[in-house]
């Protein structure tokens, strides 16, 4: 009985290994997961509007509109403090609000949560302090602005040109040159 049950485990974790090998050998584990860390740029010809920030309360700033901040580049990150994933973001984020917010540059964070602790202002507050941001954030507990932005997962960036309009979105961690490289892009365009 004992050597079955050996043999059992033994095939399931063998079939394990070859299935993720011929996954990620066949490029496929890419396609896979390319909905979770894609980019996507726009061009000024096909940018869309940005929806207005919905209620909610702010932490680092008095409530701040997107038409508010015309003539300013503006990067809206959706995350969450529990994310992993969110948290790996937050050095270059920081850095980006260090370098640029004299240069044009206002970020924002869009707390949309994922768990019930994560709702409570509280919590978030010290997440917020605790975590060094400095950037201005935006409860969104009810997810009207995750929704009006159709976003699907956290973290997702979206910035902004300084008309208001849509011009980059990126899903995942991830490609912070070329986050970095969009952001001076749009600030050394005109209005």
């Amino acid at each position: 009985m004992l050597d079955r049950r050996k043999n059992l485990l033994i095939g399931i974790v063998v079939g394990i290994v070859i299935v993720t090998a011929s996954v990620y050998v066949s490029g496929l584990s890419k396609t896979l997961l390319m909905p979770f860390f894609s980019s996507t740029e726009f061009n000024r010809s096909e940018s869309a509007a940005a929806p207005e920030l919905t209620a909610g309360d702010w932490i680092n700033s008095e409530p701040l509109t997107l038409k508010g901040l015309r003539g300013r580049v503006v990067l809206i990150d959706f995350w969450t403090f529990g994310c992993i994933n969110c948290r790996n973001t937050l050095p270059s984020l920081k850095s980006w609000h260090d370098r640029y917010r004299d240069k044009g540059l206002t970020i924002i964070g869009v707390h949309s949560p994922e768990f019930d602790e994560e709702r409570d202002v509280a919590n978030l507050r010290r997440a917020v302090a605790s975590l060094g941001i400095s950037y201005p954030v935006v409860t969104d507990n009810d997810y009207q602005t995750w929704k009006a932005y159709d976003v699907e997962a956290w973290p997702t960036v979206f910035l902004l040109d300084k008309q208001g309009r849509i011009r980059w979105k990126h899903v995942g961690e991830g490609r912070y040159d070329e986050a970095e490289r969009m952001i001076q892009k749009l600030l050394a365009e005109d209005l």
